[in-house]
C-alpha cells in the first residue's frame, strides 16, 4: 500500500497475513528450531528428579569445605563445582545415542580413514599411547593438589586473615586447576573405542534432508528437487569437517567454517555449482534455524555470574566499536556499500559469522558482501586465537594474564570455539572469563539485527528510494528469526533459573548439559556448516571483485578490530581492576 505524504510516498504492506507464519523462511526457521528444543525438553526433563537427588548428595558432601572463606575460591569450592559438572542430563542412553547420531567426523592425523572408521586394534593402540601421555599429567595434577592443600591449610590456620598466605593459597590452587585442566584433556583421549561413522553420517544427512525439506515444501518449493540437491550440499559439509578435524588444522584453528566456504568457492569458481544442487543452496534457512538454537544457550543467570564488569565489557564496548567503525567506514574509508559496511561491523564487533549473517539478513546485503565479511572474519579469527595468547603470556603481568587476558580475548576474538581454545591455552580461569564474556556478547546478535533492520528500513532505504516507510513495512522486513532467537533465550533462561531454585546446579545439569548440549548444539554446528557451504557455492569471484577494489573492506576490518582490541583491553582493565576489584579477587 502506498499513500502520498507531502513530497514523499509512505510505503506500507498493509495488514498482517497469518499465512506468513507457515509460508516464510524466517518463521520456518523458528518452528524447526523450537521443534528441536522441544524434543530436548521431552527427552531430558523427566530426569530432573534423579539429578536433583545426585546434586543434593554432592552438596552435602562438599558444602562445608566450599564455604570456608570468601577471600578466594577454596579447593572444596572447586571440588563441589567439579562434582556438579559431572551431573548431566545428556548422559542417559538416548543422550549418548543422539551424540553418536549427530557426531561430526573424528580427529585424525596421518590416516584419513580414521575420520570415519577405526578398528579395534587401532583403537587399542591409540588408547595405550594416550594413557602413556596422560599418566605423567595425572601425577603432576595430583602433586599440585597436595601443594594447594598445604597452602590452603596454612591460610586456614591463620584464620584466612593473612593476606600473603591467602595469596599463596590462591596461586597454588590456580596452578592445580591449570594442571588439572591439562590432565583432564589428556585423560579424555584415553577413551578411544572402535567406530564406524559412515552409517551415522548417511542417516544424519537423510534426516536433515527431510527436516529442511518439509519447510521447503511448505514454502512452495519442490521437495524432491531439494532432496536431490541436498545430497551434494551434505557431501561437501562432511568433507569440510573431515578437513577441519585433521590434527594440524585443528592446532592452527583452521575450522570447519573456513573449509566449508573454501570448498564451496572452489567448486563454484572452477567446475561451477551443479544446477541440481542449487535448490538446496539455502544459506539463510540453515543459519537462521541454527541461530534460534543458539538463543537457548544464552542463559541470563550464567551471564550475571561474572558480574557487571563482564556485562559492561560486552554490552558497552561492542556497540561503541560498531558505531565508530561504521562511521569511519562511511566518512573516511568511504566503503561504497552501506550494507557491506554494516555487515563487516557486526562480524568484527559482535561474534563473527553468526552476527554477519544475521545483519546481512536484516539490511538485505548481497550474498557476495556477506561472503567477503565472513572471509575476513575467518582469517583474522585464526590468527588472533594463536597470537593473542602468546602476546598475553609474554607481555601481561602474571597476576593479570588470566582474568584481563581472558576478558580481552572474549571480547575481541570472533568465534566462540576459537575463544574457548585461546582461553584454555592460558588456563582454566582465562577460559571461564573468555567464554562467559563471549556468551554475553552473543546476546547482541538479536539486538544488532533489530537495530540494523530499523535503521536500514527507515533511513538508508528511505534515502535511496525517496519513500518514507510505514510501520507495517518495518515489521514485514524485520528478520523474524530474531524473535525465535530472543524467545529461546528468555524461555530457557527462566527454566534454568526455576531448576536452580530447586537445588543449585540443577539448571546447568538440565538445560546447559541437557537440552542445549545434548540436543541444540549437536545440530546447530551442522546447520552452520550447511550455511557456510551454501555461501561458498553461491559465490563467484567476479561478483566479489568490485568490493575488493582499493582494499577498503580489509582496511575497514583492520581499523575496526584494532580499535576493538584497544578499547576492550582498556575497559576490561578498568572494570575488573579499578571499578570491581572485589569481583576479580573471587573469580
Amino acid at each position: 500500500m502506498a499513500e502520498k505524504n507531502g513530497d514523499q510516498v509512505v510505503v506500507d504492506v498493509g495488514k498482517w497475513e497469518w499465512s506468513e507464519m507457515w509460508k516464510k523462511e524466517d518463521w520456518w526457521a523458528v518452528w524447526l528450531g523450537f521443534f528441536i528444543l522441544l524434543m530436548g525438553v521431552i527427552i531430558y526433563f523427566p530426569q530432573a528428579g534423579k539429578l536433583e537427588q545426585e546434586l543434593t548428595a554432592i552438596e552435602a558432601k562438599y558444602a562445608a569445605d566450599a564455604q570456608k572463606t570468601d577471600k578466594f575460591r577454596t579447593i572444596g569450592w572447586h571440588q563441589l563445582n567439579d562434582a556438579k559438572k559431572k551431573v548431566k542430563a545428556k548422559d542417559i542412553a538416548v543422550g549418548k545415542w543422539l551424540s553418536n547420531f549427530a557426531k561430526k567426523t573424528h580427529s585424525w592425523s596421518t590416516n584419513p580413514a580414521n575420520a570415519f572408521f577405526m578398528s579395534e586394534s587401532a583403537a587399542t593402540a591409540k588408547k595405550e599411547k594416550a594413557v602413556a601421555k596422560a599418566e605423567p599429567l595425572k601425577a603432576a595434577a595430583a602433586e599440585a593438589l597436595v601443594v594447594a592443600q598445604a597452602a590452603e591449610a596454612k591460610a586456614e590456620t591463620a584464620g584466612f586473615a593473612n593476606a600473603q598466605l591467602n595469596e599463596e593459597a590462591k596461586t597454588a590452587i590456580a596452578n592445580w586447576r591449570d594442571t588439572r585442566l591439562k590432565a583432564s584433556k589428556a585423560q579424555s583421549k584415553t577413551k578411544a573405542k572402535p567406530y564406524n561413522q559412515i552409517g551415522w553420517l548417511l542417516l544424519l544427512g537423510a534426516s536433515f534432508a527431510v527436516f529442511f525439506g518439509i519447510g521447503m515444501k511448505a514454502m512452495g518449493k519442490s521437495f524432491t528437487a531439494f532432496i536431490i540437491g541436498f545430497t551434494f550440499i551434505w557431501l561437501v559439509s562432511v568433507l569440510s569437517h573431515f578437513a577441519a578435524t585433521q590434527a594440524t588444522m585443528k592446532a592452527y584453528g583452521v575450522g570447519y567454517a573456513f573449509w566449508a566456504i573454501f570448498f564451496g568457492i572452489l567448486i563454484s569458481n572452477t567446475v561451477g555449482t551443479p544446477k541440481f544442487a542449487m535448490p538446496a543452496v539455502q544459506t539463510e534457512f540453515y543459519i537462521k534455524t541454527g541461530l534460534v538454537l543458539l538463543g537457548a544457550s544464552i542463559l541470563f543467570e550464567k551471564i550475571i555470574t561474572i558480574g557487571t564488569a563482564g556485562i559492561f565489557v560486552a554490552w558497552v564496548v561492542t556497540p561503541t566499536v560498531w558505531l565508530v567503525t561504521y562511521y569511519v567506514g562511511q566518512k573516511y574509508i568511504k566503503i561504497p556499500s552501506k550494507r557491506l559496511n554494516a555487515t563487516i561491523c557486526s562480524d568484527m564487533s559482535v561474534c563473527g559469522v553468526s552476527a554477519a549473517i544475521a545483519t546481512a539478513a536484516a539490511c538485505k546485503a548481497k550474498k557476495e558482501e556477506l561472503t567477503l565479511s565472513v572471509g575476513l572474519s575467518l582469517v583474522f579469527t585464526s590468527i588472533m586465537m594463536i597470537v593473542m595468547p602468546a602476546i598475553i603470556k609474554t607481555t601481561f603481568p602474571v597476576d593479570k594474564q588470566l582474568i584481563l587476558g581472558g576478558a580481552w580475548m572474549g571480547g575481541t576474538i570472533d568465534a566462540t570455539g576459537a575463544v574457548a581454545a585461546a582461553g584454555a591455552f592460558l588456563g582454566e580461569k582465562a577460559l571461564y572469563v573468555a567464554a562467559t564474556i563471549k556468551m554475553i556478547q552473543n546476546v547482541l546478535i538479536g539486538v544488532m539485527a533489530f537495530a540494523v533492520a530499523i535503521y536500514f528500513t527507515t533511513r538508508v532505504e528511505a534515502e535511496e528510494t525517496g519513500k518514507k516507510v510505514g510501520a507495517m513495512e518495518i515489521w514485514y522486513r524485520f528478520p523474524k528469526f530474531v524473535i525465535g532467537f530472543i524467545a529461546a533465550s528468555i524461555v530457557f533462561s527462566l527454566i534454568y533459573t526455576s531448576f536452580n531454585n530447586q537445588v543449585a546446579g540443577l539448571g546447568p545439569a538440565m538445560i546447559d548439559q541437557g537440552v542445549v548440549k545434548g540436543m541444540g548444539d549437536l545440530f546447530r554446528g551442522w546447520f552452520f556448516t550447511l550455511s557456510f557451504v551454501s555461501i561458498g557455492l553461491a559465490t563467484n569471484f567476479r561478483e566479489l571483485k568490485e568490493h575488493l577494489v582499493g582494499g577498503k573492506p580489509l582496511i575497514l576490518y583492520v581499523f575496526g578490530q584494532s580499535f576493538n582490541l584497544c578499547l576492550t583491553l582498556l575497559v576490561a582493565y578498568i572494570m575488573f581492576y579499578v571499578v570491581f576489584p572485589e569481583l576479580t579477587a573471587t573469580i
